[in-house]
């Protein structure tokens, strides 16, 4: 199997100083992210789901120590590991990092390689606790039945459940790599047709590693999940190399898109895994 990048937010508002770091972390294989406003990281950390933040704490709206704060202090993000990078020297400064849940803390100037050992390090620490799906980068696991769970009480939300059948026939037929160049794409496509129509609140991650489940209002339900179809089933065969394109759409374990829907949840669950036992009997 391929092996996935880990993906670094870098929140750093001296334009040298990210540039530097943004190629230094590309050339060590990582993916990389900047960032150069502590609210603008903020959002960053919630929507590219990185694996590892640099952050430093003199920024030009709220402090490092702040955005550190708010990351701790969301369920999505508690975990995620940071790493102070900064000019404050003091004792003070750093316990006052530390105390907030960073994981590490850097005084400029820096020398490069250390904080490269630290970010992997970091990185090491929490690869078996990740609660993101490793090649779409998709909350999964925990952070999807919290959220599952939080809809239910609230009773005002529609789920959608798109799943993407017959993978392993196509990973034993072209490998890994090429699965998860699937999963890539599909997710993307789920993402950016969601975003034409929906609110800050919404959310996609993952019930299964081929399943995706959507959190969207009532009213967007209906036009969203036509949309997912039409487009999804128009790309599923381009994805076959040119040579076996005609002869996999013959075959009863081609790529297939699979749609379940619950236009209300309220009063109707008392779980999450009951609620996804639910939309599995209504895929079709």
């Amino acid at each position: 199997m391929a092996d996935v990048k880990s993906k670094i937010l870098i929140v750093e508002d001296d334009l040298d100083v990210a540039e530097m770091l943004n190629a230094y972390f590309r050339v060590q294989g990582y993916e990389v992210f900047t960032v150069n406003w502590g609210e603008d990281g903020v959002r960053a950390s919630q929507t590219i789901h990185p694996d590892l933040v640099i952050l430093d704490i003199r920024l030009p709206d709220i402090d490092g120590y702040e955005v550190a704060k708010r990351l701790r202090a969301d369920r999505r993000t508690q975990n995620l590991p940071i790493i102070f990078l900064t000019e404050k020297r003091e004792r003070s400064d750093k316990l006052q990092g530390l105390e907030i849940g960073a994981d590490d803390y850097i005084t400029k100037p820096f020398d490069v390689q250390e904080l490269r050992l630290r970010v992997r390090n970091a990185l090491k620490r929490v690869s078996q606790g990740s609660l993101t799906n490793p090649v779409s980068g998709l909350p999964e696991g925990a952070l999807v039945n919290e959220r599952l769970n939080e809809i239910i009480k609230k009773g005002d939300w529609s789920v959608l459940l798109v799943a993407l059948e017959n993978m392993d026939a196509f990973r034993e037929a072209y490998g890994f790599v090429a699965s998860d160049d699937v999963l890539r794409a599909v997710s993307l496509m789920v993402l950016n047709t969601m975003r034409e129509a929906s609110g800050s609140d919404d959310f996609l991650g993952h019930t299964g590693s081929a399943d995706f489940v959507l959190i969207v209002p009532p009213a967007n339900l209906q036009a969203l999940r036509e949309r997912l179809r039409v487009r999804l089933e128009q790309s599923l065969d381009y994805f076959y190399p040119l040579k076996d394109r005609e002869q996999a759409a013959k075959r009863k374990d081609r790529l297939t898109v699979k749609i379940a829907d619950l236009p209300s949840v309220s009063g109707r669950f008392t779980s999450a895994e009951q609620l996804k036992v639910e939309l599995q009997k209504r895929k079709r």
